[in-house]
């Protein structure tokens, strides 16, 4: 697992909430680790940071997932899916998003993922 000094706020943070070891989580969670992955640059300056759009993919996709499954109480399996221009707006809708581009949502985040975890 990448250690970077981010990587303990992420790791405090999924044990205060979860009540499990963060670290073990991270290793067996490739959506975790990649965020983990994401996030090495978050404490640098502005001017080192690694574009944040695909964190910020994922955020929202889960929203959604959240917003479906947990408040509508809908099988997500039978969810015709997440409305593209909903997803983007709130995007931009975020803390430093209003310039966000619709790159991570369209295939970005997918293609970046796949570089990390081929067999996931």
């Amino acid at each position: 697992m990448l250690r970077h000094e981010f990587t303990a706020i992420i790791v405090r943070q999924i044990e205060q909430e979860l009540n499990v070891s963060g670290e073990e989580l991270i290793k067996f969670t490739p959506l975790l680790e990649y965020i983990n992955i994401k996030t090495r640059s978050a404490n640098k300056g502005s001017k080192s940071r690694g574009s944040f759009a695909n964190l910020y993919a994922i955020y929202v996709l889960l929203e959604d997932y959240i917003k479906v499954v947990f408040e509508e109480n809908k099988s997500y399996s039978e969810y015709d899916g997440a409305m593209f221009s909903e997803l983007f707006k709130r995007q931009r809708e975020l803390p430093f998003g209003t310039k966000l581009q619709n790159h991570a949502l369209n295939h970005r985040l997918n293609e970046e993922f796949h570089k990390y975890f081929p067999t996931s």
